[in-house]
């Protein structure tokens, strides 16, 4: 089952609207993804702290790393440059953390404020290689836009 990310973003936009708190829309983001598409093995987010350093955020799946900096792995690498990270092997990428044995491929993208600063990353994991496409990423980008940039 792939996402319908038309119905999703409208879901998306029925549950959050109004709420301007961070953790209650990431929770809600995740859970909602999550289930949302079979390719999706762990999804969740990680929040800038302080400076250079993520730490784990609301969730779906097995356990994931506690904290990550930003000179380390996939999240760091979004959250360090702001930009997408579609990554078809994990172990083709250099410095990528293994939170999950199972993890093959990921998708990481960076979650802006109104004001434009990366305030989390956005982590998608899937146990299959190769999982995602730049479709999921456009789409999963503008339903962040959505949903963030209001706060």
């Amino acid at each position: 089952m792939y996402a319908n990310y038309a119905s999703l973003a409208k879901t998306i936009a029925s549950l959050t609207t109004g709420e301007t708190d961070e953790v209650a829309l990431m929770a809600t983001l995740a859970c909602e993804v999550h289930h949302a598409d079979s390719r999706f093995d762990w999804t969740g987010f990680y929040r800038v702290t302080e400076p250079d350093l993520l730490k784990i955020g609301p969730y779906q799946g097995g356990h994931g790393c506690l904290q990550i900096p930003f000179s380390r792995g996939v999240c760091g690498a979004a959250a360090r440059t702001g930009e997408v990270q579609l990554v078809d092997d994990v172990e083709a990428f250099e410095g990528h953390i293994a939170c999950a044995s199972s993890t093959r491929s990921e998708l990481v993208l960076p979650v802006f404020n109104k004001a434009g600063k990366v305030i989390a990353v956005f982590d998608i994991d899937s146990d299959q290689p190769a999982a995602f496409s730049q479709e999921d990423a456009d789409a999963l980008a503008a339903i962040l836009s959505e949903v963030f940039s209001k706060v």
